[in-house]
């Protein structure tokens, strides 16, 4: 199967579709029920995070860092790069081109022309050549990693199959609502498939004026950067404290590289739920919630709300908000989260009126929104709010076991 269908669908409804102002976004609440995160130490390891309004000003739950790429091999030619969205959902650095002062060569495809990649979300996509770069973020560094430069004028021909896939075009800092994404999830490449088949939608080999679908050797595709480095690079952390229940104007946490690596990274006793590695969910869990099984279920930092199906629960009347919750009353509700290795993990979470948050706040503790993804629950930023989350990397050992997993 795909495991880049992962990308896509986790990627969704956590960037372009939701981040473009409150009536856009939502998210869902999420009290866990639990102790706040242990405050983390500082270290080489640890970069800060801030949940803000972002490039455009007006982004709700997107968990944002900041980033330095430079020139392979180059220690003056370097750019550091602010609001790049945290996505524990993908895999890779991609970057929107227009804020890229650097020039970054444009790798080359098998047979000798440039690659380029189309990324797919639920409500658009994205276009944009790949290129190496050396990626340093807070003390750690990888050494010529293919990243994807979004909306590269260099490349503005967009190959049919990837523009058919729905929605609109998101290569601009406005339609992104971010500089970049950086992709952290429990695997290395997006798209092993494609280095044996040529897949629509995916990479491409393309000239000036024209492209076609094309295979991607597994040293040119987008990858995760984290395995590249040197140490602490058997997965991540996000830590963020608990958000008052009403939104608040902004958050701030730490994103933690490597799992019993250092001191400040410790694995605890989390509940250390397995990742899918195959079929149409790959690197997802299974909800259980108001009695569903929800398999096609995932946590992902890269969404800005939970995003579930209730019936129940009253949807918004005003087409600003539509596809969000506005129940007349905050309720609380619960479901279980397990993982391929049959361990489960209860959650609670809070679900308020959309239409009544402070249009000045970024972060949301309570919004909720419905989903387009048959049996899914997607557990966005909210999840992480008041909480500890690992994501160990697919292959690689921590105290608490082998990735892929997730730990809270």
């Amino acid at each position: 199967m795909r495991p880049v269908l992962m990308r896509g669908l986790r990627r969704a409804c956590g960037m372009a579709m939701c981040l473009a102002a409150i009536s856009c976004g939502g998210g869902s609440g999420g009290s866990l029920g639990v102790p706040p995160p242990p405050v983390t130490i500082p270290g080489s390891n640890v970069v800060d995070l801030v949940v803000g309004a972002g490039p455009t000003g007006n982004s709700v739950n997107a968990l944002y860092t900041t980033v330095t790429v430079c020139v392979p091999g180059s220690a003056t030619q370097c750019q550091t790069i602010d609001n790049v969205l945290v996505d524990t959902g993908s895999y890779g650095l991609r970057l929107l081109a227009p804020p890229l002062t650097l020039s970054l060569g444009v790798m080359a495809a098998p047979d000798g022309n440039a690659l380029v990649e189309c990324t797919v979300f639920v409500d658009g996509f994205s276009w944009g050549p790949v290129a190496a770069a050396d990626i340093h973020i807070a003390g750690e560094s990888a050494s010529s990693v293919p990243v994807q430069l979004i909306g590269d004028s260099r490349f503005t021909t967009v190959s049919s199959d990837c523009s058919s896939t729905g929605g609109t075009a998101e290569n601009t800092v406005a339609t992104f609502g971010a500089n970049g994404v950086l992709g952290i999830g429990a695997f290395v490449t997006d798209c092993p498939d494609c280095t044996v088949s040529a897949i629509p939608a995916f990479y491409y080999s393309c000239t000036a004026t024209a492209c076609v679908n094309s295979v991607a050797p597994l040293a040119s595709q987008v990858q995760n950067p984290v395995p590249f480095f040197v140490t602490d690079n058997n997965g991540t952390i996000i830590e963020l404290p608990p958000v008052p229940a009403g939104g608040a104007a902004g958050v701030t946490g730490s994103l933690i590289f490597g799992i019993d690596t250092q001191s400040n990274n410790q694995s605890g006793t989390q509940t250390v739920l397995a990742l899918q590695t195959s079929g149409m969910n790959v690197g997802g869990v299974t909800t259980i919630y108001n009695g569903q099984i929800l398999s096609a279920s995932f946590i992902d930092s890269g969404s800005n709300a939970l995003y579930f199906n209730d019936s129940s629960i009253t949807p918004c009347a005003s087409s600003s908000f539509a596809g969000f919750y506005c129940p007349v009353t905050t309720g609380t509700y619960s479901a279980t989260i397990q993982g391929a290795n049959a361990v489960s993990a209860p959650v609670t979470f809070e679900v308020a009126d959309a239409e009544t948050l402070p249009q000045s706040f970024t972060a949301f503790p309570a919004l909720a929104g419905t989903s387009s993804l048959t049996g899914s629950f997607d557990w966005g930023l909210p999840f992480f709010y008041n909480n500890r989350v690992a994501t160990a990397i697919a292959g690689f050992t921590t105290s608490a076991g082998t990735g892929p997993y997730v730990a809270f």
